[in-house]
Formats: structure tokens, sequence, C-alpha cells
């Protein structure tokens, strides 16, 4: 069974509705192209889609830092309560004795000295109670593999994060196109419904005339009435869809729903069929998703190489410069000495063996590679086969809808003489019931035809590329 154009509108875009803070209500006079340069500035979704990019940008910026040198200021005081004490041999003896010993010195006794064989340790602290130090240090990265390979990647990510952005406002830009026109072609069924209250209107009237001088019962005018109300229940009905509809619309294009908006546009058949027959060749990459999916592929091979370079050493330059003081009193801002203490170092890191840790790194990431390759191949055959179904399902919804706008004219002729035979009464009113619910049906299948048609041709032109 097939939706009506109103309620398929419900399928397209499930609408979540916010409580909004009271604004002045706009008017907004939009053509589709205007409405979906609205979307792409106000649609949270597209909002956030750029952010996103912005906050790609922001972690290259942080990986860009690692190039850059890094200094560090210092300054530190130190406070010991108990300064500690270290125990040594007592050198001092020994020297001392050896002296004694190599002059031949006597004791009180006469005997000569003679070197003990044990002289014991010393215990004495070194340092003092405060100390305090100020100073630079510096360090500059002059190779590494795996921050390189980052760098050259900063570009390639950036992309990356931009085409995921176009994927959203490509999706946004579908959605807008099927409601916009969606919406118009609900405003060609409520014409439809009020041609056809008219004519009930019209021929209720006629009949009544007839009932009043004998020529038909008070059924044939019974029956009219109960169309004539059913008309107006289907025309509030799609009324209130198309309600629902424009509200919809304002969400997805982040309008609020107390603005009005007015569509300029207009729908025709010639519009919706402009390209029918001329199926132009297509190309992979005019697709924003494989080109994400080619950037992913690009990343993932970053990767491998930047596994790869950590195999390589590292070498860095750093340098520090620093003032001490030691002393036995807080008076770090008084008089007394500072210590200039400074260094250069070059370092050379050389990875030996990680227990081939790295090796597992690279395996896995070439294997990520390999299920990429397999995701752009699978992409391929996915847009060959939606190009493919949108070029069928278009054609055959152009001959859909010229099928169906052929049988609701031909169904309009048949009300139009039904009518002149019932009026002359030469025809009964179950001719004219059927005559009128023929019509009927046939101007709810061609305005559903014409939707159909739209939907294909927005889907047509996305699956190759050119929406």
């Amino acid at each position: 069974m097939k939706l009506k154009p109103t309620g398929k509108l419900l399928f397209f875009l499930p609408l979540t509705f916010l409580l909004l803070p009271a604004t002045a209500q706009e008017r907004h006079d939009f053509s589709l192209q205007q409405t979906v340069d609205y979307a792409m500035k106000n649609s949270v979704q597209v909002k956030n889609a750029l952010l996103d990019v912005k906050h790609q940008a922001a972690v290259n910026d942080e990986f860009t830092a690692a190039a850059y040198p890094h200094i560090n200021g210092t300054i530190s005081s130190t406070y010991n309560p108990n300064v500690a004490t270290m125990s040594f041999p007592n050198f001092i003896a020994a020297a001392t004795y050896g002296v004694l010993e190599d002059e031949g010195v006597k004791d009180g006794n006469g005997n000569t000295i003679v070197s003990p064989t044990d002289f014991g340790f010393i215990q004495a602290q070194f340092g003092t109670k405060y100390s305090s130090n100020i100073g630079v240090s510096l360090t500059q990265l002059l190779f590494d593999g795996q921050v390189f390979v980052g760098l050259k990647a900063r570009k390639t990510a950036l992309e990356w994060s931009a085409k995921n952005t176009e994927i959203t406002q490509e999706n946004i830009k579908a959605n807008i196109h099927k409601i916009y026109y969606q919406l118009l072609v609900s405003k060609r069924q409520i014409a439809l419904l009020d041609a056809n209250i008219a004519l009930i209107e019209k021929l209720s009237k006629d009949t009544k005339l007839m009932y009043e001088n004998g020529f038909v019962e008070k059924l044939d005018m019974d029956k009219q009435q109960v169309q004539l109300s059913n008309l107006n229940t289907e025309k509030r009905k799609a009324l209130n869809g198309i309600e629902t509809g424009f509200l919809g619309l304002k969400v997805l294009m982040g309008m609020p729903v107390k603005d009005t908006l007015v569509l300029t546009d207009s729908i025709s058949d010639d519009l919706i069929k402009d390209g029918a027959l001329e199926m132009a060749a297509y190309n992979y990459n005019d697709r924003p998703e494989f080109q994400y999916a080619a950037l992913g592929k690009k990343l993932a091979e970053f990767n491998i190489r930047r596994y790869q370079l950590s195999q390589i050493p590292t070498i860095s330059l750093s340098g520090s410069y620093f003032k001490n003081a030691q002393r036995s009193k807080f008076d770090f801002f008084g008089k007394g000495d500072w210590f200039t203490v400074s260094s250069i170092n070059l370092n050379i890191n050389v990875p030996i063996f990680n227990g081939f840790a790295m090796r597992s790194k690279i395996a896995q990431t070439q294997i990520e590679l390999e299920k990429t390759n397999n995701q752009v191949e699978a992409l391929k055959l996915n847009i060959d086969q939606e190009v493919l179904a949108a070029q069928l399902n278009f054609r055959s919804a152009i001959i859909s809808m010229d099928y169906q706008k052929q049988n609701m004219e031909l169904a309009e002729k048949v009300y139009n003489q039904t009518k002149k035979k019932y009026e002359i009464g030469t025809g009964s009113a179950l001719e004219i019931t059927q005559a009128q619910t023929d019509l009927k049906s046939a101007q709810t299948n061609y305005i559903s035809a014409l939707y159909d048609a739209i939907i294909a041709k927005v889907d047509y032109m996305k699956a190759t590329g050119k929406l």
C-alpha cells in the first residue's frame, strides 16, 4: 500500500519539537536554493559538523607543538629541618697516621707510632637548611619519524573532517529537496480537493432542485452530502499534514518554528522530467562518501608509516641554565652568593628491543588498511547499485506520473460527461457517484505518482553526486 504524500513526510523526517524561547516572528519567502542556503548556516547538524572541523584543526595544532621548542621556567625553594647525615670512612685520621709513620714520630712512651687497623667512620652533615633554585630549561626535537609523519598527515586529517561535513550537508540538502517539493505537491493536492468540493457543491445544488421537482430521491442528496463531508475531512487532514511538513522543514533548517516560511518555487512535470532521458556517466569521486573513504585510506597509510619510523633513533637537544643558592637562614633576598649551573645535552634514543610490540602494531595497522581497501571496493559496488537502481526508479516514476496524469484527465472527461447525462435525466445517481469516486481515485494516484517522481529524481541526483 502506497503512502499518501502527506504521510510520506513523516517517514522521511522524524520531527523533534523543542521548547524555544519567545522571539519576534519573521517571514521568509524562500526558493529551494535559499532554503538550502539557510539550512547550511543554521542547521544544528551542520554547525556541529563544522565544529568538528575546527576541533580537528585544534588537534593538528597540538601535534605541531611537538616540533616546536619547549621552554620551561623553574623556581624552587627547599627547607631541610634535619640536614641529611652521611657516614664515611675516616680518611682524615688515616692520612694523619700515614704522615706520622713516614716521619718516624714516637709517642709519649718512646714507641714509633703505628697506624691502627681500623680508623672507624666519620658522620657529617652536608648541605644547609635552606636552598633555592631559579632557572630555565629548553628542549628541541631534532628528529622523530613519528612526529614528522604526523606533520605530513595534518592536511589529510583536516580534509577528512571537512569531507564528513560535506556528507552531512549532502544528506540535509537531499531531505530539504524532498520536503520542499512534497509541500508543493501537497498544495496541488489541496487545489484538486477544492475543485472537487466545488464540483460536489454545484452538483448538490442541482440535485436539490431536481429533488424539489420530483426527479430524484432524497437518498441521492444524502449521498452527495456524504461525499462532500468526506472531501472536507480529507482536506483538513491534508492541511494538517502541510502544517506538520512546514514545522519539520523549519526544524531541519534550524529556523524558529514560530517564523513564517513561504515557498516561492513552483513545480511542474517538465521540471521533474528534466534530465530523465539524459542519464549522464557518473564518477565515484563525485560522491562525498567515496572521497571520505579515500581520505580514510590515506590516513591508514600514514599510520603504518608512523609505526615503521618509530623503530629508528630519535634525536633531541636540551639545555638548562640555573642559579643556585644555599643558606643557613631564609635570606635569599639579601646578600649572598648565587652559583651558576648550566648544561647542553644532545640526546639520541635508539630503540633496540621492545618485545616485538612495534612489529605487532605495524601488523595491526596493515590489517586495518586492508579492511579499508575492502570497504572502498564495497563502496564502489554500492554506488554502482544505487545509481542503476535510481535510474530505473526515476524512469519508472516518470512513466507512472505520465500515465496517472492521462488517467486523471480521462477521469475528468468521464465525470463531466456523466454529470451532463445526470443533469438532463439520462444518467443515474449511481453513475455520477461512481464517476466522482473514479475521479477522486485518479487524482490521488496522480499526486502520489508526482511525489514518487520527485523522490526518485532527488535520489538519482544524490546517487550520481549531482545534487
